[in-house]
């Protein structure tokens, strides 16, 4: 009998949302649909902007929100639409909501990790029960609250006899490192930027959401001096469990980084922040994981040529491969990791690992909405 979930996730590329309907009912999830959702230009603009301090916040945040949900929403009904499912036959969904700010451990010990969202109208409008929230119970067991993904990433990709390490590159790049012996920890951390940065010079430079193919970073030259700055950054030295988002890595570190930036051609910029990405992951691999022989990249990076060409290049020893090649495109593995999370809280079963994120246990994570 199949066992259906729906997962949606919008991450800090802020490209809109991917969303997949899966069965679980055998060893491996079979993703029976997959739809991506837009955002309008105001939303997504809203979004980037409640990454910081602003006026009215809590007002805004809740119409952003709303229509954040209503993206959603159109989502699953393209899902169902083109699966030719019923919502009856859908146990839940999972719904990440849209992060804008994540600051775990900081300010009282305990911090805070905040992801915009309205579950509860969600599961008005599908009829579905979703589980939501699925970060802030590991961040209040003293965990990081990310990376989320390397629990799937074991049951999905960790059956093999080589050591394996997958990565995620979305707007941040976050690293699973996956044992050869089962009985040994999974680790898992965010790297640094994966996108973030190359989408938001593309977007101010080029007028595009993001540099496709990296053919434009491809056509730049890497700038040394520049690159060694960028990789004076402290978080890259941080040991793990450790986690980031556009609370660090924006366009206001990137241009403060710049000086005035009038000597500065835009292209070999992109090419920098291209290297910038690849050697930042490759060198967490390196030092985390020596003996990887194969790395999974999944998420929108994995479809950027230029970046995965720099980062074969910087782990000669390891095969660089499009999660595709095991099973799951790479713009399903997030979403899909979500509807495994939501079965996961609906079975009561835990969700985070404690070797990854720090948190003082495994927890069941997230709240359920019924519809």
């Amino acid at each position: 009998m199949a066992e259906l979930y729906i997962g949606l996730m919008s991450g800090t590329s802020l490209d809109g949302v991917d969303g997949v309907l899966a069965d679980f009912s055998g060893a491996f999830p079979r993703v029976l649909a997959h739809a991506s959702g837009a955002f309008p230009a105001w939303l997504r603009a809203e979004l980037l902007a409640l990454n910081h301090s602003g006026n009215d916040e809590l007002h805004r945040s809740a119409l952003a929100a709303n229509a954040l949900v209503r993206v959603y929403a159109g989502v699953v009904t393209e899902l169902l639409r083109s699966s030719g499912q019923q919502a009856s036959a859908v146990r839940a969904i999972g719904a990440h909501g849209q992060t804008v700010r994540h600051r775990p451990g900081e300010f009282d010990t305990t911090g805070y990790t905040l992801q915009i969202n309205n579950p509860a109208l969600l599961a008005e409008l599908t009829g579905i029960d979703v589980v939501a929230d699925f970060r802030s119970r590991d961040v209040a067991a003293g965990g990081q609250g990310a990376p989320l993904v390397p629990a799937f990433h074991q049951a999905v990709f960790g059956a093999g006899d080589e050591r394996t390490a997958v990565l995620n590159l979305g707007g941040i790049a976050n690293l699973t490192l996956l044992p050869a012996d089962p009985a040994s920890p999974v680790l898992g951390f965010d790297c640094g930027p994966g996108n973030v940065l190359l989408d938001s010079w593309c977007q101010r430079h080029r007028g595009h959401a993001y540099d496709a193919d990296g053919a434009w970073a491809a056509s730049g030259q890497v700038l040394p001096a520049l690159l060694a700055q960028w990789l004076d950054e402290p978080y890259f030295a941080k040991a793990p469990p450790k986690s980031t988002g556009r609370d660090l890595f924006n366009l206001d570190w990137l241009l403060g980084r710049l000086g005035d930036g009038s000597t500065l051609i835009p292209v070999d910029v992109q090419a920098t922040l291209t290297e910038l990405t690849a050697r930042s992951c490759a060198a967490a691999l390196q030092a985390h994981g020596p003996d990887c022989a194969v790395l999974i990249v999944c998420g929108g990076g994995a479809l950027n040529g230029q970046l995965m060409r720099r980062l074969q290049a910087h782990l000669p020893a390891c095969r660089v491969e499009s999660s595709d090649r095991h099973g799951l495109p790479p713009l399903q593995v997030e979403a899909t990791a979500f509807a495994w999370l939501a079965r996961r809280t609906m079975r009561r079963e835990t969700g985070n690992l404690q070797s990854v994120t720090g948190a003082q246990g495994a927890r069941v994570l997230g709240g359920i909405y019924p519809a």
